[in-house]
């Protein structure tokens, strides 16, 4: 299946140069957003997989952008690109549904399995990230009940807290990707998250996980 692709950013040029970058990868980029209104408008029309979306844009920002995309076309994932790796900034856009993070120095590898990953929802978290997440957290003084999920659920969420994907933690737990899935649903349940992303703030801020 060829993933769609929506690129959301108000310069032009880091545009075109994507879009060619990202074809050249074998993407499908069907539309082209200068601002978060646009970006909404386009989702709504193209209906595209995944959104490749800057924070700072005219007339609606990237997290406002994707917040209403999120619960509009929650089957479109946005994936965060752009030049701030503000702790504040990446906690925003988490909470606003993002599925993944990334700053425009990353490799366009790294863009390109951040996208599948996301089509898979199958985020990945980085080590900066994880970082500013942790730090986000602790500002929150409830800690909650650590004991809402099971031990084997707590095992899936430390992995994923770890950064590994679905096939990685059904490897290291020795059960099927299935059953990894299955624990997932469980836990969204249990924690109210709508995806691991929220999964994992959620059980970092009751103490169900750390992140290294």
């Amino acid at each position: 299946m060829t993933i769609r692709l929506l690129l959301a950013d108000d310069h032009r040029m880091l545009r075109e140069g994507l879009r060619r970058s990202l074809t050249d990868e074998g993407f499908d980029v069907v539309g082209e957003a200068a601002d978060g209104e646009e970006a909404i408008q386009l989702v709504d029309e193209l209906r595209p997989d995944v959104v490749l979306m800057d924070v700072t844009m005219p007339n609606m920002d990237g997290v406002e952008a994707t917040r209403r995309i999120r619960e509009q076309i929650p089957d479109t994932k946005v994936v965060m690109l752009t030049m701030h790796a503000d702790r504040e900034v990446v906690a925003e856009a988490l909470r606003a549904g993002a599925v993944g993070y990334l700053v425009k120095d990353c490799s366009t590898e790294e863009i390109c399995e951040a996208i599948r990953m996301a089509v898979q929802d199958d985020a990945a978290l980085s080590a900066d990230i994880a970082a500013s997440m942790l730090d986000e957290v602790h500002r929150i003084d409830a800690p909650g009940d650590p004991h809402v999920v099971t031990r084997r659920e707590e095992e899936v969420l430390q992995l994923i807290a770890d950064g590994c994907s679905t096939v990685e933690v059904a490897e290291r737990l020795f059960i099927s990707q299935k059953t990894v899935k299955n624990h997932l649903a469980s836990i969204y349940q249990k924690l109210d998250a709508r995806d691991r992303t929220q999964a994992v703030l959620s059980a970092v801020r009751m103490g169900i996980v750390h992140l290294s």
